[in-house]
């Protein structure tokens, strides 16, 4: 049974109160001396090798242009998912052959890891923007297919009638009835697919890239610079959570709006 919800305040104070206590540990491990510091450096540290890195360069950019090559990868590669896995959701709710024919196929593929797909984008684009896109592309692409398949089957079958008897044909209903009903289950999709997708980007950066935010982590563990690795990982996911707000804040509205 899931308990009730916590006050705004109760809730900020203990994120708060948890934040400072995952600082206090990192603190106390980095000056222990248990592990050197080269490899685990003080909280500070790193912050202050993130404002160096927002203009200094680093393996020829600085840390926001590292950053700005990363998020244009993600958007093609999400888009992409975008584009073709609403239409295709849509399309596979509505006729019944196409759902067979591309199910089975889907269902192999989709189990197969983003990463997986690593040695087939170098081999394919080499370090090309495609191969990143073709990686993050296959994260991102079943949340929005499944998502949408499910909100459209879903929808129930007295508006479906309803627009027939109107004389609304295939397109029109499933523009005009099946997608407006999916809505709030396609954006729930997009949340998980755009996560993923992040996930996605920066293991095809570590790999086949020569710029962006994994690319630059790759460089500062060969020179052996924690502090970059671990500076890195904190603008992934300051933008990954900047990504995930906007999309619940898109979710929120949606939800509002129809009343759920």
């Amino acid at each position: 049974m899931i308990g009730p919800a916590l006050p705004r305040r109760e809730f900020w104070r203990l994120t708060a109160a948890g934040a400072v206590g995952a600082l206090a540990l990192w603190t106390v491990a980095a000056l222990s001396g248990i592990t050197p510091r080269q490899f685990l450096p003080a909280p500070w540290e790193v912050v202050a090798r993130l404002a160096q890195l927002m203009v200094e360069p680093f393996v020829g950019h600085t840390l926001p242009v590292h950053l700005a090559s990363s998020l244009q990868r993600f958007g093609s590669g999400f888009l992409l998912a975008v584009a073709v896995g609403i239409p295709l959701g849509l399309a596979m709710a509505w006729f019944p052959v196409l759902d067979r024919l591309v199910t089975p196929l889907f269902e192999a593929v989709r189990f197969v890891a983003p990463i997986a797909w690593v040695p087939f984008a170098a081999l394919w684009f080499g370090t090309g923007i495609g191969g990143p896109v073709l990686i993050i592309f296959a994260g991102a692409f079943p949340p929005v297919l499944i998502n949408t398949y499910r909100g459209a089957h879903n929808v129930d079958r007295k508006y479906i009638e309803a627009a027939q008897m109107l004389g609304a044909g295939a397109f029109r209903s499933m523009t005009q009835v099946l997608l407006p009903a999916a809505v709030p289950s396609i954006v729930a999709g997009l949340r998980i697919s755009a996560g993923l997708g992040w996930q996605s980007l920066v293991g095809a950066e570590l790999i086949v890239a020569s710029s962006g935010v994994g690319y630059l982590m790759v460089k500062g563990q060969a020179a052996v610079s924690t502090s970059t690795v671990m500076a890195g990982m904190i603008a992934i996911g300051i933008v990954g959570l900047l990504i995930d707000m906007a999309l619940r804040r898109l979710q929120a509205r949606i939800e509002q709006r129809r009343g759920l």
